[in-house]
């Protein structure tokens, strides 16, 4: 290359070409960098201010909404923030750690700053709190033309000229390797390294296991749709510039370009399947605590588990916290698979069986963590728990692996009275009964009866009206229900006293119902990926105050008021993409005619030979005419500010027990329907403690039989 100097002098300059075309390249590259960065950037930005826009005008709707302070005061735990960050503990077990389990929130409140998945910015409370996975790929994006993800991206040019070259290979290679790319970049914050070299991956899972163990649990790591949109622009904004500068490159770089052809056909597409392979394969070791043993084990995970959604069971709240878990599968007489899950205490001669209400799970009872939870309050005063689940999830489980839709729903609250609980009891008869002659052979049977221990029931709502029917079913069939006490925190059964809108409802059901019923068996969200997206809009809910509130206001004004914390419970874990309550709409339909019959009532039929063959009788049969038949207290719990079963129907089902000369007692507090299970509240927990007291084994005091020793033993 011929050059003339500054001061005229002239020579000659021996350059390699291919040194020009990387420093044009080199150039090029930065130049496209920076428009990567500005149209990133810019789009970014684009959608903040859309999602400001949408909160601002959401605000601006719940600012001229009446009625908005009392539903919204209410609500204990939910922290609205304007921020794409979740809270660094779940609002559902925010209440603390007892002493019981006081190391495991040490070891989170520790992981805040030293988890390599955690940020070090704070939050305008002060706290620390979890990056959010948007940001950890803003930072990763800074480095994107390193040297290791060049190479990546260079494989992904082979792949397409290969497809180019060989038509054939089109429809086999792209999807994989879109596929790929999408899996590599969505997790690059936290494995971005681990891709490369899963040893060190390796060791750093061995240091931090047991915090990193925890800290998934504990903290509500989930995306949102919005996070997920920004996410998704991201990766898309830098996919196409990094396909820009491949083709800079391979334009300006013409051996090269020619050297690559030339691999490709050396190896017949070899090149294809590298090391990216390793990236939908990889699996990692994480740690998890056994059912009943608090060692730390291992198991593997993938990048194919999950799209980042909240999908803990009860059975990972409560191991995550320290308590023993069991789960025992009961199948009912007509052929439903139900989850009995259980805090076990298996040498207790006391037990007690909590069962939920309408589209709530056995979750409800353990949602608030340790501090808070009926559940564990009942183990802790030395109760063995179980936790029943009605049928009713989409999963449809069923001994008939092939039952239809249709036929899996068609059930009514009967079912869940006559079937649902007492199959669940009758198991845990079976279970308290065989594992206490195991621990105590000596003790035969005692004076009174044949049952070795003693049952409460704690139920809620629908669970409530079920277990009452329960009762006086078993009672009319003379046989044992085996309980000893009840504790219903504003049960089902009477309506009358009801909201507008339920009245609406009421109407519209019973002139549709015939139609209704053989379309919409059940109400349910059908699709795994509307499932998903629910999951995923709940946790949008909470970061966006304005929105939260409108949505929180307007499911308030549809169930006439009641200031319960719908859209906390909405983001509650059993509302998740895997699995969900359901609803058969039998028995929203038997709801319906029960508050126009203003009775409390078995299943209407639809018409007296239909009744005839069920009950016997051309009418159901009405519940609470048989009242007197109960044998043990009950104690009845309403909400002040409870508009779903207003206190009023609660007071029925006093006086009419009352009047049966049944012993029952009669309690009110200042909450909404859905604070008595999803809402820490120290006062109902000591009430129900309490009358949970009144019924104590005899002890030491009991007089038993012994077969092995003849005698009687005080």
């Amino acid at each position: 290359m011929e050059y003339v100097s500054e001061y005229g002098v002239s020579g000659s300059l021996n350059v390699d070409t291919e040194s020009i075309d990387v420093c044009v390249y080199l150039c090029k590259k930065g130049t496209i960098g920076k428009e990567d960065r500005s149209v990133k950037t810019f789009t970014y930005e684009s959608l903040n201010n859309i999602v400001r826009l949408i909160n601002g005008v959401s605000a601006l709707l719940l600012a001229i909404l009446p009625g908005k302070a009392n539903v919204l005061e209410g609500i204990h735990g939910w922290e609205l923030r304007p921020t794409f960050r979740g809270p660094r503990f779940p609002r559902w077990m925010e209440s603390g750690v007892s002493s019981f389990n006081q190391f495991i929130h040490e070891l989170s409140l520790d992981s805040d700053t030293s988890s390599v998945d955690y940020s070090s910015g704070e939050d305008s409370d002060g706290n620390i709190s979890p990056a959010s996975l948007s940001s950890q790929s803003s930072r990763v994006s800074g480095g994107s033309t390193s040297y290791k993800y060049d190479r990546w991206w260079t494989s992904w040019i082979r792949c397409s000229l290969l497809c180019i070259l060989f038509p054939v290979k089109i429809s086999l290679g792209i999807p994989l390797r879109l596929l790929q790319s999408s899996y590599c970049r969505g997790s690059k914050a936290s494995h971005v390294s681990g891709c490369h070299r899963p040893s060190r991956l390796h060791s750093i899972k061995k240091v931090q296991a047991l915090k990193d163990h925890i800290v998934h649990f504990a903290t509500d790591r989930r995306r949102g749709v919005i996070e997920d949109l920004h996410l998704a622009t991201e990766i898309l904004i830098e996919a196409v510039f990094d396909v820009v500068h491949k083709a800079a490159h391979l334009l300006l770089s013409p051996s090269e370009a020619f050297r690559m052809v030339c691999s490709l056909f050396s190896s017949h597409g070899g090149g294809v399947h590298n090391d990216d392979n390793s990236i939908m394969d990889a699996s990692f070791s994480t740690d998890t605590l056994g059912e009943n043993d608090p060692a730390v084990t291992e198991r593997n995970s993938s990048f194919h588990q999950s799209l980042n959604t909240d999908a803990r069971t009860c059975q990972d709240v409560i191991t995550e916290l320290g308590y023993p878990y069991e789960a025992i599968h009961v199948i009912t007489a007509d052929g439903y698979v139900l989850l009995l899950e259980r805090i076990p205490r298996r040498d207790a001669r006391k037990a007690v069986y909590l069962q939920h209400g309408i589209l709530d799970s056995s979750m409800g009872w353990v949602s608030n963590g340790i501090v808070g939870s009926p559940a564990f309050a009942a183990y802790d005063q030395g109760y063995d728990v179980f936790l029943g689940n009605f049928r009713g999830l989409v999963s449809r489980e069923h001994v008939d692996k092939n039952i239809s839709s249709r036929q899996y729903w068609r059930y009514s609250m009967n079912e869940h009275g006559t079937q649902d609980i007492p199959a669940m009891i009758e198991k845990i008869h079976e279970v308290k009964t065989s594992e206490l002659r195991l621990s105590q052979p000596d003790v035969e049977e005692e004076s009174n009866d044949d049952q070795t221990y003693k049952l409460c029931a704690i139920c809620h709502s629908l669970g409530g009206a079920a277990i009452l029917m329960y009762v006086i079913t078993c009672r009319i069939e003379e046989k044992p229900h085996r309980l000893s006490r009840l504790v219903l925190l504003s049960p089902a059964g009477f309506h009358d006293d009801s909201p507008l809108v339920f009245t609406v409802v009421e109407h519209l059901l019973l002139l549709l119902g015939p139609i209704l019923a053989p379309i919409v068996p059940g109400l349910y969200i059908p699709t795994r990926f509307f499932r998903m997206l629910f999951n995923k809009l709940a946790r949008d809910l909470h970061n966006l105050p304005a929105v939260g509130g409108l949505v929180q206001t307007l499911m308030s004004y549809g169930v006439g008021g009641d200031s319960s914390n719908w859209v906390g419970v909405l983001g509650l874990p059993h509302y998740n993409m895997n699995d969900m309550p359901g609803v058969s709409f039998h028995v929203v339909l038997h709801l319906a005619q029960m508050k126009r019959a203003r009775k409390f009532r078995m299943y209407d039929y639809g018409s007296p030979a239909a009744n005839m063959e069920v009950y016997g009788s051309p009418e159901p049969f009405d519940l609470s005419e048989y009242y007197g038949l109960i044998n043990v207290p009950v104690d009845l719990v309403a909400g002040r500010k409870d508009k779903v079963i207003r206190p009023s129907m609660v007071r029925k089902h006093y006086k009419l027990l009352k009047d049966s000369h049944a012993g029952v007692s009669y309690n009110e507090f200042e909450y909404a329907h859905l604070d008595f299970t999803f809402s820490h509240r120290e006062e109902l927990l000591a009430y129900v403690m309490s009358r949970l007291l009144l019924v104590e084994p005899q002890g030491s005091q009991r007089i038993v039989t012994s077969k092995k020793k003849g005698q009687v033993i005080d």
